[in-house]
């Protein structure tokens, strides 16, 4: 997979505003959280199918957002993203929030997934299967 995966699309509406007239922070997170969803099933690793198949599912162990630019009502985003490092049980996705009319980035994320078998209720090492396909989401631009 070459590149960046659009991920997501969405419109900023006013009851995203705060008190200082933009986007407020506790926002972003719902829109990343989505586009994560949204990444696995892009990657060929349908949450189902991993489960059923490889009997582990991911959890997300930590997320980071950075805020760079406001975002107002009315404003389009588009998520993108890839798969910017791949471990032994985990892996970090990095995506970003652009304008979708402008191309600039308002806010970027990091997600740690971390492979869990739900039996245990314990990280889990990664499935050569999934990795190979995790591989193919690999970014190297940011």
């Amino acid at each position: 997979m070459a590149g960046r995966m659009e991920l997501l699309r969405a419109v900023v509406h006013p009851w995203h505003q705060d008190h200082f007239g933009h986007m407020n922070v506790r926002h972003y997170a719902p829109f990343f959280d989505d586009a994560c969803y949204h990444m696995w099933t892009r990657l060929g690793l349908g949450y189902a199918q991993m489960q059923s198949e490889h009997g582990v599912h991911t959890v997300t162990a930590e997320g980071k957002t950075r805020f760079l630019r406001e975002l107002k009502a009315g404003d389009l985003i588009v998520i993108d993203g890839g798969v910017s490092r791949i471990g032994t049980k985990s892996c970090v996705f990095h995506l970003r929030m652009l304008n979708a009319d402008t191309g600039i980035v308002h806010a970027t994320y990091d997600a740690v997934e971390v492979f869990f078998d739900p039996e245990t209720r314990r990280s889990a090492p990664m499935p050569d299967a999934l990795r190979a396909k995790l591989e193919k989401g690999l970014v190297t631009d940011e």
